[in-house]
């Protein structure tokens, strides 16, 4: 990710091994439906209601690499690509008690699905680690700090109290989103690792 984006790449070198979970920061977005609200920026989980949309931002908008696992399908967004995404998504469907101990939201700007947050259970209790993708007509604008302190929000109402995560030194956008969040950065071992304490307040922006 570029300075003037705000992105976070779901799979590679971040993943847990053995998970297909979405990990870390990097270049590179049933029933009654759970909102969070920060100004123009909402959150929605994700579900079959939105899971085209996001398809359809993901395909227009960004690389298959930077929203999805690697998979075995032709490059690009090809027919095979497309239901792996489906079906990675979908996997997550059960949220943070389900099998991937993970719950995605689509991110609405003004209406309009712009990208996807999630938060994925670490082994410490009450901590959670999140990453983030957006398309590249919504990077640049604060929607990325905007839809980080929602899932902050969402985070501390599913009872965790630390949101983590990591991006690398040359990551600037993502460098800042996180600092606009209130996170306590370190780098080691060529990774900056990010922690975000719910129990604080969030600086103003």
């Amino acid at each position: 990710m570029r300075q003037d984006t705000e992105a976070v790449r779901p799979a590679g070198t971040f993943r847990r091994t053995g998970s297909p979970r979405p990990k870390g920061w990097t270049r590179a977005g049933a029933g009654g439906r759970l909102r969070h609200v920060a100004g123009a920026v909402r959150l929605e989980p994700v579900d079959e209601q939105n899971l085209e949309p996001l398809l359809s931002v993901a395909a227009a908008e960004a690389e298959p690499e930077d929203v999805m696992p690697p998979v075995d399908a032709p490059a690009g967004w090809s027919l095979a690509r497309r239901e792996a995404f489906r079906d990675f998504h979908r996997a997550s469907f059960a949220g943070l008690d389900g099998p991937t101990r993970t719950r995605m939201y689509a991110i609405l700007a003004a209406g309009e699905v712009v990208g996807m947050v999630r938060m994925t259970r670490c082994d410490q209790p009450g901590t959670v680690e999140t990453g983030m993708w957006l398309g590249r007509s919504a990077r640049g604008q604060g929607l990325g700090a905007a839809a980080l302190r929602e899932l902050l929000n969402a985070a501390a109402a599913a009872g965790m109290r630390t949101v983590v995560a990591e991006t690398t030194p040359d990551n600037a956008g993502a460098i800042s989103v996180l600092r606009k969040c209130g996170a306590r950065l370190r780098e080691d071992a060529g990774k900056v690792r990010a922690e975000m304490c719910l129990d604080s307040a969030l600086p103003a922006l």
